[in-house]
């Protein structure tokens, strides 16, 4: 099992260059094809509210977004098409919903690679809520990438979230191609409940077993908390551990229990400071 397919969704967001490195050196190590991938948004705008720009303002704004797309496929150029990487790359351009798109390109892809939102850098084209939607909508699994730090590698120290869900023990699959090649992997369970309807005995013995059968060096840990939240702690772990990537589940519950209740998904999607793999 291995990713032979990458997608990176590149845009105007000012951490999208290391992005696109972090997504080529994924796709150097698997020997994977990688699929940059731009949106295009056009506005709409009411007649009313339209007839008061200039005449020739529909053929300004197609220019303009013309040349942002010309600067996102010339970062994406730069970026991946040089000695260093010598890669098989692809370079998609396309029109609508920035959600919609990704997700249905995402689906012919083993691996997204998307950018955390950045609430102070509002770019042309972004979608605040691209990673959840992304996630729910694309059946594949997606590494969102934080819009602050610098990342040149991940995956040789991984913490894996575990709560016994169906969530989760997609992610851990997902995510196998990664896990078999870290130098350490934590299973981490957090509150756990023991019994067979919980995390059984030993809290992520079981799942560490399947993952050490295939090849994976995986340690099963547990931690109590009552006065952190489970995101908050998945965090620090994850500090403490000095892991370069937190896999997970994302939303256990229903969407519209999700929108009540609110979300550690959508926690941990806002504090990230590392790069989250999330498989749903």
């Amino acid at each position: 099992m291995s990713f032979k397919d990458l997608l990176v969704v590149v845009d105007h967001a000012r951490n999208c260059g290391r992005r696109i490195d972090l997504a080529a050196r994924i796709a150097r190590d698997f020997e994977a094809h990688l699929t940059g991938l731009y949106v295009t948004t056009v506005p709409y705008l009411q007649p009313t509210v339209l007839a008061e720009f200039p005449v020739d303002f529909r053929g300004m704004q197609t220019r303009a977004l013309a040349e942002a797309a010309a600067r996102a496929r010339g970062l994406f150029a730069e970026r991946v098409e040089g000695a260093e990487f010598g890669l098989a790359t692809e370079w998609r351009e396309v029109e609508g919903d920035v959600a919609d798109q990704v997700s249905l390109h995402a689906r012919y892809a083993d691996l997204a690679v998307i950018g955390q939102s950045d609430p102070d850098d509002v770019t042309l084209g972004a979608s605040e809520d691209l990673p959840e939607r992304l996630i729910l909508g694309a059946g594949r699994p997606v590494l969102v990438v934080p819009y602050a730090g610098r990342f040149e590698s991940i995956g040789r120290r991984v913490l894996l979230a575990w709560n016994a869900t169906r969530e989760a023990s997609r992610a851990a699959n997902d995510a196998l191609p990664i896990l078999t090649r870290a130098e350490r992997v934590t299973v981490l369970s957090v509150n756990p409940s023991v019994g067979p309807a919980g995390h059984g005995d030993v809290p992520g013995a079981d799942i560490a077993l399947h993952l050490a059968r295939h090849g994976v060096r995986a340690e099963a840990a547990s931690v109590a908390t009552s006065d952190v939240s489970v995101d908050d702690m998945l965090l620090s772990q994850a500090a403490d551990a000095g892991a370069d990537l937190l896999v997970m589940g994302a939303y256990g519950h229903s969407r519209l229990g999700e929108l009540i209740l609110g979300s550690a998904t959508r926690h941990i999607l806002r504090q990230i400071t590392l790069p989250v793999f999330m498989s749903h």
